[in-house]
């Protein structure tokens, strides 16, 4: 393969927090093997019924980003982490959350050329992942320089008593139980929830700035635009920015996916590399400071 074309490279790690070796897949931007130069990092997590070949399939969007300059040429990695809700497991056997921002995000920078600065790291998931890209970025925004969420796997609840069966049907109670204790742990789950932790922490989230990007479609067929607007409100409500799309005519699956990714990449990109000021408002913003002084409004 020249070296002027990206490479996709499957490797493993050898743990003892997941099933072990894990499997990962790697995509590294063209041009990587010419020089020395070090590049930034995404995370980029796969849905349920995924695994770490996600990666190749997003491949000719993430080069379609590259040759637009959406996104800026980073190294892409993928995790093969089964249906795990990437969350540690109430019970110890199994921990991903801790696997994915411990000791795989050090081999991979052992590893590869990535840029070890927060502002150089972002993630981003589909579905299942889509959960766990909001829940470590929630948890550890200081990590990252922007996460992105599309049609998230999480439920319009902030207590799992008060989850409809609309909103996990496609979730047995066995699969639950398994992650999250038998019976299920309430405060376990809680503690895992994106929209419970984003009320906790909404005082870190406002000082970290995350740039946060949310999107549902609005004809999920499993219901997710529930979640990601009930999250919605909440970020709202608790004074914390992001960008929430709700998509038209789009499902879970399907050809709209294509466009939405695009926009999610575009996101990113802008999160790695936020573009200065826009001064051209510098005289709208002066005449928007007198209309508030004269109104006897302070923010």
């Amino acid at each position: 393969m020249p070296d002027s074309a990206s490479k996709l490279i499957t490797a493993t790690i050898e743990t003892a927090l997941v099933p072990s070796p894990s499997r990962l897949s790697v995509l590294l931007p063209a041009g990587y093997d010419r020089g020395a130069a070090s590049y930034p990092l995404m995370y980029l997590l796969h849905g349920g019924d995924g695994d770490n070949n996600f990666l190749g399939i997003l491949k000719p969007l993430i080069e379609r980003a590259w040759e637009r300059s959406l996104l800026p040429p980073l190294v892409v990695v993928t995790p093969d982490a089964d249906r795990s809700f990437y969350v540690d497991y109430r019970d110890g056997s199994r921990k991903w959350e801790t696997f994915i921002l411990g000791e795989l995000l050090s081999h991979v920078r052992r590893t590869y050329r990535v840029d070890p600065r927060p502002s150089q790291t972002v993630v981003a998931g589909i579905s299942m992942g889509g959960l766990g890209a909001l829940r470590m970025a929630f948890k550890h925004p200081e990590m990252f320089a922007g996460v992105a969420a599309l049609e998230p796997g999480i439920e319009p609840a902030l207590s799992f008593d008060e989850i409809d069966l609309r909103d996990r049907f496609y979730r047995s109670d066995e699969l639950l139980e398994e992650r999250f204790g038998r019976p299920v742990d309430r405060e376990c789950w809680k503690a895992n929830n994106p929209a419970n932790i984003a009320i906790a922490r909404a005082a870190e989230l406002r000082a970290s700035k995350l740039p946060i990007y949310i999107e549902a479609a609005d004809e999920d067929a499993f219901y997710l635009f529930y979640g990601a607007e009930f999250l919605h409100r909440v970020l709202f409500d608790a004074e914390v920015k992001h960008e929430y799309r709700l998509v038209r005519g789009a499902d879970h699956l399907g050809r709209t996916l294509e466009h939405r990714f695009i926009d999610a990449f575009r996101f990113l990109g802008l999160a790695l590399n936020p573009p200065p000021p826009d001064e051209s408002l510098n005289e709208f913003h002066k005449v928007i400071a007198a209309m508030k002084r004269h109104a006897g409004y302070s923010d």
